[in-house]
């Protein structure tokens, strides 16, 4: 069995290699980027956000110090001119961890080395490929300049991405949709751990915002909004920024060290295909998406999340067409969903006078305020959480029809707060074995079956192990035709007593139902593997379907094709 292809060791390619190498598949991952130290790591202020969920992912993977390394935040705040106008508070549960890249990646790579199926080849990079109905092989050139085997190619080698160049896919978007200046200073500000930003400060131009956002070890990350087609900021320009922003935070400029800076603009772009036969693309390579602190690295994540269980299942069992096209669905649908919020809000928070506007509209009842908007677009929350549900999913029923006489599972009948494609609440839950746990730290094996049973906290499991549905459900999840583990858990959000949830390895729910129902669980766990894997070879080779932009199958889509070049 050839090993899996990882082009690109970011963040998204690390987090892709380890969680593949964590289900047992070796994997290879061809690094050109020189590796940074923790002080060029803060000379280029590189920082992720990343939400409760996607911490506990990194977690599972190996990186249990994720939390430790980046800053919690206990609040954020949004002021405009003097006041402020909103102010969010998080418990331990729901609070973003702030991060250096530099720091994410070391730790992914530490974890990454302790697996003995991962080879990490440095100093080389991708330049030709063939794909066939067994596998793909990679050509690279640099310390390496040869050829390698694998079973699939994954690009997660950023914006300028080679595999995507050379597969002929399109990245169309726009460019420079905001710029900004950035420094990362040490200073001791105001209400440590709490996140801030500023529209409108004192003796700032109309529209200017800034943000506060705390690392460890006292650092701050500043980040200016600048107008798109300016000029560079210069060292005196930044510092005289930096300066009139502590004055108007702390009364004086109070002491700091300035720890690195960078000007850098915003696009925001999105792949037209994520998957060309044998080849997909995750994180940068796929999407960008920083305007309106929408956070790249975190959706990134996501990537890898959604697509290391599927090449998992391929690559052990064998995998329909559908469950591999489902990655592109469901990771680009979300995606796309979010950078049609932010398109549809930024003329709202950019045009001159937006807030006297956008304030009328909500005193009106018609419109959010610009604060919400702001504070949703870097909190990832409203209309900015579109990638939270799976929607249009191919692994998921679609919606019934009127009418009826459909076959197949059911519709979902059981009462839940969590939509069938949703991210499910992370709930207490018991194992077979009597071993109490978070549902979270489950995920990633398999797929899970809950069971809501009320009251089982107080009793021992060897007692309820044999009484009322548990045998009977024991049997239909052993039964089922891919791996699972069933869990039981007191109370989920909206779930009824004797409700059965069925969740996939990625912490998405498939469906919910009232009751032991083992022909329908079979249909609904089959669903979600996206049907029988079809026979070796099959899912790699047949030609893409035209993608309406004029690429048709394109190069890389059929079997036995080659694709060779050189990229600036």
């Amino acid at each position: 069995m050839d090993p899996v292809i990882v082009a690109g060791a970011g963040p998204v390619g690390l987090a892709l290699a380890l969680a593949l190498a964590r289900r047992d598949v070796p994997v290879i991952v061809l690094d050109e980027a020189e590796a940074l130290t923790d002080a060029d790591g803060l000379r280029r202020p590189r920082t992720a956000v990343l939400g409760p969920d996607t911490v506990a992912f990194v977690e599972r993977l190996g990186y249990a110090g994720v939390r430790g390394d980046g800053a919690s935040w206990s609040a954020w705040r949004t002021l405009r001119r003097r006041t402020e106008v909103l102010r969010v508070e998080f418990g331990p549960e729901d609070s973003p961890t702030h991060i250096a890249q530099h720091q994410l990646e070391r730790g992914l790579r530490d974890a990454l080395l302790a697996c003995g199926s991962v080879r990490i080849v440095p100093g080389c990079r991708v330049d030709a490929f063939e794909q066939d109905g067994l596998g793909i092989t990679v050509h690279t050139r640099g310390s390496h300049d040869t050829w390698w085997r694998g079973s699939f190619l994954v690009g997660c080698d950023g914006p300028r991405s080679t595999v995507r160049k050379l597969t002929g896919v399109r990245f169309p978007g726009r460019t420079a949709v905001d710029r900004h200046a950035v420094a990362v200073i040490r200073a001791e500000l105001p209400e440590p751990g709490v996140a801030l930003l500023h529209r409108d400060p004192p003796g700032a131009p109309a529209g200017q915002e800034v943000t506060a956002r705390p690392l460890p070890d006292g650092l701050w990350r500043l980040d200016w909004l600048l107008p798109p087609q300016g000029r560079l900021l210069t060292s005196d320009a930044l510092v005289e920024r930096l300066r009139s922003t502590l004055t108007a935070w702390c009364g004086s400029v109070v002491p700091y060290e300035l720890v690195g800076s960078a000007d850098y603009p915003v696009h925001q772009r999105l792949a037209r295909r994520w998957r060309r036969g044998r080849v997909f693309l995750a994180g940068d390579a796929a999407h960008l998406m920083g305007a309106l602190g929408a956070q790249s690295v975190e959706e990134g994540l996501r990537d890898a999340e959604n697509l290391s269980w599927k090449l998992s299942l391929a690559w052990h069992d064998g995998a329909s067409k559908i469950l591999l096209n489902s990655y592109e669905a469901e990771r680009r649908g979300a995606v796309g969903a979010r950078l049609r919020a932010t398109d549809q809000a930024l003329p709202l928070l950019r045009a001159s006078g937006a807030w006297q506007t956008v304030r009328h509209a909500v005193l009106s009842g018609s419109a959010r305020g610009q604060a919400e908007l702001l504070t949703d677009s870097h909190l990832g929350r409203g209309s900015a959480a579109a990638s939270s549900v799976y929607g249009r999913s191919p692994l998921a029923l679609p919606a019934p029809r009127s009418g009826g006489g459909k076959s197949g599972p059911s519709p979902l009948v059981a009462g839940c707060d969590t939509p069938p494609g949703g991210a499910v609440t992370d709930v207490s839950v018991t194992a077979l074995d009597g071993t109490v746990g978070r549902l979270r730290d489950r995920l990633g094996r398999g797929l899970i079956v809950v069971l809501i049973a009320p009251g089982t906290g107080v009793w021992d499991s060897r007692h309820w192990l044999t009484a009322g549905l548990m045998p009977r459900l024991a049997s239909a999840v052993a039964a089922l035709p891919t791996r699972a583990e069933l869990v039981v858990a007191e109370t989920y959000p909206g779930a009824t007593a004797h409700s059965v949830l069925l969740i996939r390895p990625d912490g998405r729910l498939v469906t919910a139902m009232v009751g032991c129902r083992p022909a329908e669980l079979y249909s609904y766990a089959d669903l979600a593997r996206g049907g029988p894997p079809v026979p070796a070879g099959s899912e790699g080779t047949e030609p893409d379907s035209d993608d309406g932009d004029g690429e048709g199958g394109g190069p890389g889509g059929a079997a036995g094709t080659r694709v060779s070049g050189h990229t600036r």
